[in-house]
């Protein structure tokens, strides 16, 4: 039994399709992400998830049993927003105790429960310390407690790290994940940021235009990826344009549209004649001389130095191609040569995407 299912649920506003046939199973105790730009649906899919709107159809379970009949304050889960909607007026212990309160538990019951909840989330003592003397990190971690105290099947995440500096997101990504094996609770997040999907999750569902493009755990998502969108969307790629003119089993060869032959590995049931994209990975690529179809040639257009993820950028013809390897980018210059090498099989070739 999963902690919750969705059965190709479908939700139209009119004419337009926000979402479209998506299913998921989600086993209990994960970390589940659902990853995709801005307006891919994935809002839309969590508010049907949580009530707030009704499939136009399909099915939603929870512990195996439809919820579609139930109302949000019925399902046993519980949503964090992006601004996470905390009661200025009331102290950190009076905020996590609303929903207590709102249930009906005896005031004897509710104490422990909230000191309990506190401790776990590493505030121990704070009930009553007001919500505007809290750092960004603690008032995301009482929005978590508010919510864990009720314990809930499933914990949806709505973009909760969005309002945050990018220092405290970093932080609060490694904390997040901690918490929830802390908890042991499922939880659902959905974010626009694929590191936060990559570092948190153990399995992510990449979305567009509001259907699922790929499932899969991060390191599956990056290094083997479904299509051009999942190619593109999660970790950095060079993308070069061009025409498949030959497929010989796992190698095939594309000729680029500012001309030049090169080698890949097809990854779609893209054919001879159609049009094409190529992606390479930054780190898998390496500067020096390399075999014909396997090697681009160009002059070093800039150094960009962020410590270990520091990448240059070697100008070929009118295509910037970015390069980590911090082995050699140390002895270049802005101007020089540059040559480029990589492996064929880590040259992924889908068909080229709609503009």
């Amino acid at each position: 039994m999963y902690d919750l299912s969705c059965a190709d649920v479908t939700k139209s506003f009119g004419n337009f399709t926000a979402v479209r046939n998506v299913s998921l199973d989600i086993p209990s105790g994960s970390f589940f992400s659902i990853l995709g730009p801005s307006g891919c649906g994935k809002t839309t899919l969590m508010r049907m998830i949580a009530g707030f709107e009704t499939p136009t159809s399909g099915d939603i379970r929870i512990k195996g049993d439809s919820v579609l009949t139930l109302p949000p304050n019925k399902r046993n889960v519980k949503m964090v927003f992006q601004h996470l909607a905390l009661f200025p007026m009331m102290t950190v212990g009076e905020n996590i105790a609303y929903g207590l309160r709102c249930r009906g538990e005896s005031k004897s019951d509710i104490g422990p429960k909230v000191a309990r909840v506190l401790d776990r989330v590493g505030l121990p003592g704070s009930e009553d310390k007001q919500i505007d003397q809290l750092s960004g990190g603690q008032k995301q971690r009482i929005a978590i407690a508010r919510c864990m105290v009720l314990e809930p099947d499933v914990l949806l995440l709505d973009e909760p790290l969005g309002a945050l500096d990018l220092k405290l997101r970093e932080h609060m990504k490694i904390e997040l994940k901690q918490l929830q094996h802390q908890f042991e609770t499922t939880f659902l997040y959905i974010t626009h940021d694929q590191s936060e999907a990559l570092v948190m999750s153990d399995n992510v569902a990449v979305m567009n235009a509001g259907r699922f493009e790929q499932i899969g755990s991060p390191k599956a998502l990056y290094d083997d990826p479904s299509s051009g969108f999942v190619a593109g969307f999660v970790g950095d790629s060079n993308v070069l344009s061009g025409t498949l003119t030959e497929v010989r089993g796992d190698e095939a060869q594309v000729m680029l549209d500012g001309g030049g032959l090169i080698l890949g590995r097809v990854c779609d049931a893209s054919k001879a004649g159609d049009k094409v994209e190529v992606f390479l990975r930054p780190e898998s690529l390496r500067l020096g001389a390399g075999a014909e179809g396997t090697m681009m040639a160009g002059k070093v257009e800039s150094l960009l130095f962020n410590g270990a993820s520091s990448r240059v950028l070697i100008r070929v013809d009118d295509q910037l191609i970015e390069v980590a390897d911090p082995e050699q980018s140390s002895s270049l210059v802005k101007g020089a040569d540059a040559q480029v090498r990589w492996s064929a099989d880590r040259a992924r070739i889908f068909a080229r995407r709609s503009a």
